[in-house]
Formats: C-alpha cells, sequence, structure tokens
C-alpha cells in the first residue's frame, strides 16, 4: 500500500491520526534572523525525526527527499533507487539555543558512519548517509566535526559519510511525517533493533579506547 493510499484508508476508516497531521506551514514559513536549517540523510527518515525533535531549541523537522534529479518525487520513485535522493531531514533549529555543531554531534550518534551503502538494516543508495551543507560556514563546521571523530579512534574502520551540497528538498508524503507518533508500535520495533545495534558499536568503540589506553600506560 502507497503512502497515499494509506493515508487515504486510514481516514476512510476513520482510524486517521487527523491530529497529527504534519503542520507544512511552518516549515515553509520564512526562517526569522536567529533560525538556521540542517540536513542530514542517515537511512530510513522514520528514525531521523524522534531524536531531533526531542532536542532543546528545535523548531521544525521534515521528512523528506533530496539529491537527486527528479522533480517532485515519490517515496516509490525514490525507493526503488532511479531518482537518486536519499530519504533525509530538513532541521530547522533556533541559533539561540542549539546550534550547528551539537546537531552534528546528535547525528554521529544516531547513524553508522562507516556504512556508506547504507544503515544498519537498510541498504542501497537512497539510504546512504550524507550530511548536507547549505553554505561554507556549515561545510567547515561539518568536516571538522568529522574529521574529530576519525581522529577519536571510537571507529576502527574509515569515516564515510559524505558531504555534499544541499541541493532541493522534497517534502515527503504526509503519511511518513512523524512517523513515530502516528505508528509508534511499528517505530518501536525498528528502533529497537537500530540503537541495539549502534549501542553494540559504541560499546566496541569505548572497549577499544580503553585498551589503548591500557596500552599506552604500560
Amino acid at each position: 500500500m502507497t503512502a497515499d493510499v494509506t493515508d487515504f484508508y486510514m481516514k476512510i476508516t476513520g482510524n486517521s491520526p487527523d491530529h497529527l497531521q504534519f503542520d507544512f506551514s511552518k516549515h515553509y514559513a520564512k526562517d526569522l534572523s536567529y533560525q538556521d536549517r540542517a540536513i542530514f540523510a542517515g537511512g530510513c527518515f522514520w528514525c531521523m525525526v524522534e531524536p531531533f525533535e526531542n532536542e532543546r531549541g528545535i523548531v521544525s523537522v521534515l521528512s523528506g527527499y533530496t539529491g537527486g534529479h527528479v522533480d517532485h518525487p515519490t517515496y516509490e520513485q525514490v525507493v526503488s533507487g532511479y531518482t537518486g535522493h536519499v530519504e533525509a531531514v530538513e532541521i530547522i533549529f533556533d541559533t539561540r539555543i542549539i546550534q550547528y555543531t551539537e546537531l552534528l554531534d546528535l547525528y554521529w550518534q544516531i547513524t553508522d558512519p562507516t556504512d556508506e551503502f547504507g544503515q544498519i538494516n537498510d541498504h542501497g543508495d537512497n539510504y546512504r548517509p550524507v550530511i548536507f551543507v547549505r553554505n561554507e560556514e556549515q561545510r567547515k563546521i561539518a568536516e571538522s566535526s568529522k574529521l574529530k571523530l576519525a581522529e577519536s579512534g571510537m571507529y576502527n574502520r574509515p569515516i564515510v559519510t559524505a558531504i555534499e551540497p544541499a541541493t532541493k528538498f522534497w517534502p515527503a508524503e504526509n503519511f511518513h511525517q512523524q512517523f513515530y507518533k502516528k505508528n509508534p508500535k511499528k517505530y518501536k520495533i525498528i528502533e529497537k533493533s537500530r540503537q541495539r545495534y549502534l549501542a553494540f558499536q559504541h560499546l566496541q568503540g569505548r572497549i577499544r579506547l580503553g585498551l589503548k589506553g591500557l596500552t599506552k600506560k604500560h
């Protein structure tokens, strides 16, 4: 069942969470002087929304598609792999409360930066991890953050997350917006698997750093 058809079915059966309809208008309003935007791709966008929405200073998180060559792509087109898009989230944040560097720190925590072909249970070009930078300042910050992670020793494989110029960001269908609220049971199953993988990866990193520390002492 496609996203649009699912939306329609839920509505006619009385199961549509109308009170959870995503407010696209605030995302397309002109940014205030103290607001900025960040665009991150890190696998399935269903799992990329909640972690950012729960942070202070976040105005809006929109799931969508970017980096491709087809206008107004649909979910079905993107997952087919021929549009060149990746699933991503565009985040509007209040720079008086939270900084771009803090968003990057969170991004590294909720993605696997060593897998350039997908993320955890999702593989394919449309799931590859990318930091889309909107200007030179974001590029410098992102590159510095990536280098810091690479030099941290947390991973024994190269950090391959791409840093690319931001292009047109197309919103995903309403069904995909705030998926964790609309389909909590399915989301929890997917997110639990993702968190388990990342927790094990981070544990391996801490053990590796701990062993390196002991080696230096002796």
